[in-house]
C-alpha cells in the first residue's frame, strides 16, 4: 500500500478541509474508528485502523468540523507492505538523517526542537519519533533510525 503526504493537502484517502461526515465515510471504508471520550463529534482525535496493516491514521478535527490534521503512526512490522512518501522520500524507512539532508536539499528549513519534533513550515508537516515501540535503531547511538510519526496540517505550532 502507497500513502503519499502531499502538504497543504492531505495524507492518502484524507484530505484537510473535509467534512466530518466525508472523512468518517472514508475512514470506515478503510478499517474501524475509534474516538475519545469527548463525543461521538468533533472536536477531537479519531483513530482509523485498517484491518490489514498496523500503520494508523488520527484524524484531528477542530470545533469546525473540518479535517485541520492528519497524524501517521509507523506500522510495527519492518515486513510490512506500506510505503509512506513526501516529496518521493520514503519516510518511515529512509534513515532520518538522510531525510532531514534530502528535505532540506530540496530548500526546505526544517526547525529542530529538543523534543524530537522536526518541524518543515512551509509545508505544514512535523516528523517525529514519539512512539514508545521498539522501532531499528542506531547501532552507534541507540538512538530511532527512522521517524515513526508524521503530521500534515493545515497550520502547525512549535
Amino acid at each position: 500500500m502507497d500513502i503519499e503526504i502531499v502538504p497543504h493537502v492531505g495524507a492518502g484517502p484524507f484530505r484537510l478541509g473535509m467534512s466530518f461526515d466525508e472523512a468518517m465515510q472514508v475512514a470506515h471504508e478503510r478499517g474501524t474508528v475509534k474516538h475519545g471520550a469527548e463525543g461521538e463529534r468533533p472536536p477531537g482525535k479519531y483513530v482509523v485502523k485498517q484491518p490489514d496493516i498496523t500503520l494508523n491514521f488520527v484524524l484531528i478535527f477542530e470545533a469546525d468540523e473540518k479535517l485541520d490534521g492528519i497524524e501517521l503512526w509507523r506500522f510495527l512490522s519492518e515486513d510490512e507492505d506500506v510505503q509512506v512518501t513526501l516529496d518521493g522520500f520514503d519516510v518511515f524507512r529512509t534513515p532520518k538523517k538522510e531525510l532531514r539532508r534530502r528535505i532540506e536539499g530540496r530548500g526546505h528549513v526544517i526547525d529542530y526542537n529538543d523534543l524530537g519534533f522536526d518541524g518543515i513550515p512551509d509545508l505544514n508537516v512535523i516528523l517525529a519519533n514519539a512512539s514508545s515501540q521498539e522501532f531499528p535503531t542506531d547501532p552507534r547511538t541507540g538512538a530511532p533510525l527512522y521517524f515513526d510519526y508524521a503530521l500534515v496540517a493545515t497550520r502547525i505550532a512549535l
